[in-house]
C-alpha cells in the first residue's frame, strides 16, 4: 500500500501525523471494489479525486465501478473529464464498453475503433475488437431485414402498443406472442409480455421471466424497470434496489426516457418522476395516455396543480377514453 506524506513540524507531544493523500485513498477505494463493496469503493475514491483531481487514474477507476452498477451516464462524464484534460488511452474502450450497454452502437463503435488505432497491442484490444465484431453482425443482420418482414413487425408492434395503452392485457397478449415467435430478435417484446401476464394475474411467472433474464443480463434496462414496478406493486421491499439502479442511467432513446418518468411515478418517486418528464420529447410521448396521466400524477404531487391540470385536459383532447379516469388529484398513493 502506497503511504502519504508525513507532516515535517512535530507537535508539542513530537508525534508526526499522518495525513492520507490520494494513493491512500485509492488503495483503499479498490481494495473496497474487489470486494465488491461498491458504495465504499465510490466514497473512497472520491476522496482520492478531492486530493489529486489531476491524476486521471482515480477517474478512470471511479468510472469502472459506476460501470459495474449500472451507472454507465456517470460512467461516460468522467471519462469526458479525464480526456478534455489529456489523452488518457483505455478511456476510449471504457467509453465504448458503456455506450454499448446503453445500446449507443454506433458511439460505442466510434470509442472501440479510436482505441484500437492508438492502441492496437493495449491491454483491452481484445475486447476492444470483440465489440467490433458484436457491432458488426448488429449492423448486418439490420440491413438483411426483409422490408416485408418489417412491414409486418410495424403492424404487430402498433397492435400490442395500443392494446397495451389502453391496459387491455388479455387481448395483447396473442400479438405479442406473434412477435415473440416470428421476430425472436425482439427482445423487447419478451418484456411486454411479462407486463401483460403481470396484469393478468400471472404475476409469479411475470416475476420469473424478468429475475431469469436480468441474472443472464444484470445491466438490463427494461427487467429492472419491469421490476421495480412489479416488487412495488406486491408491496415487496425490493423494489428499491432496482429503483436505485434505475436513477443512475440517462438514456439518450425517447422511449426509455419515458419509460423511466412512467416507473418512477407508478412507484410513487415523483420527485424523480418530474425530472425525468422534463426531458421528455413530447413528440415521441403525446401519442400515449399514460403520458398524460402519469405526468399530470406527478406535477399534482409535487405541488404543481396548475401543470397537472393543464396536463390533463390535454390528454383528454388528444385520448378521450381519460375521461374514464378520475384524474391526477384521485390517486391514493
Amino acid at each position: 500500500m502506497l503511504k502519504g506524506k508525513k507532516n515535517k513540524t512535530k507537535t508539542n507531544n513530537n508525534v508526526t501525523p499522518f495525513i492520507p493523500e490520494g494513493d491512500f485513498y485509492y488503495t483503499k477505494g479498490v481494495e473496497a471494489f474487489k470486494k465488491r463493496k461498491f458504495d465504499i469503493a465510490i466514497k473512497w475514491i472520491q476522496k482520492a479525486i478531492e486530493a489529486q483531481p489531476s491524476t486521471p487514474l482515480y477517474k478512470c477507476q471511479l468510472s469502472v465501478v459506476y460501470t459495474e452498477i449500472g451507472a454507465y451516464h456517470q460512467a461516460n462524464q468522467l471519462l469526458t473529464e479525464v480526456l478534455q484534460t489529456g489523452e488518457y488511452v483505455d478511456c476510449y474502450y471504457l467509453a465504448a464498453n458503456n455506450y454499448a450497454h446503453l445500446g449507443l452502437l454506433q458511439d460505442a463503435k466510434k470509442y472501440a475503433q479510436m482505441y484500437l488505432d492508438k492502441k492496437p497491442e493495449g491491454d483491452f484490444s481484445n475486447d476492444a475488437a470483440q465489440l467490433l465484431d458484436f457491432i458488426k453482425m448488429e449492423d448486418e443482420e439490420e440491413e438483411n431485414f426483409a422490408l416485408e418482414d418489417e412491414d409486418e413487425l410495424i403492424i404487430l408492434q402498433e397492435t400490442a402498443f395500443h392494446h397495451m395503452e389502453n391496459e387491455e392485457w388479455e387481448t395483447a397478449i396473442p400479438v405479442i406472442e406473434e412477435i415473440m415467435e416470428h421476430f425472436p430478435e425482439q427482445k423487447l417484446a419478451v418484456h411486454d409480455y411479462a407486463q401483460a401476464l403481470f396484469y393478468t394475474g400471472k404475476k409469479e411467472e411475470a416475476m420469473h421471466i424478468e429475475e431469469d433474464m436480468l441474472e443472464e443480463e444484470p445491466n438490463n434496462l427494461h427487467s429492472h424497470l419491469n421490476l421495480a414496478l412489479f416488487y412495488y406493486e406486491t408491496e415487496d421491499p425490493a423494489y428499491e434496489k432496482h429503483i436505485q439502479i434505475i436513477n443512475n442511467i440517462y438514456p439518450m432513446l425517447e422511449e426509455q426516457k419515458l419509460r423511466i418518468a412512467e416507473v418512477f411515478a407508478r412507484t410513487a418517486n415523483y420527485t424523480l418522476a418530474y425530472e425525468r418528464y422534463q426531458n421528455v420529447s413530447l413528440e415521441q410521448a403525446k401519442r400515449r395516455a399514460s403520458y398524460y396521466k402519469w405526468f399530470s400524477v406527478t406535477a399534482y404531487k409535487t405541488g404543481n396543480p396548475s401543470k397537472a391540470l393543464r396536463l390533463w385536459e390535454e390528454g383528454l383532447k388528444r385520448h378521450p377514453k381519460l375521461s374514464e379516469e378520475e384524474g391526477p388529484w384521485a390517486l391514493k398513493k
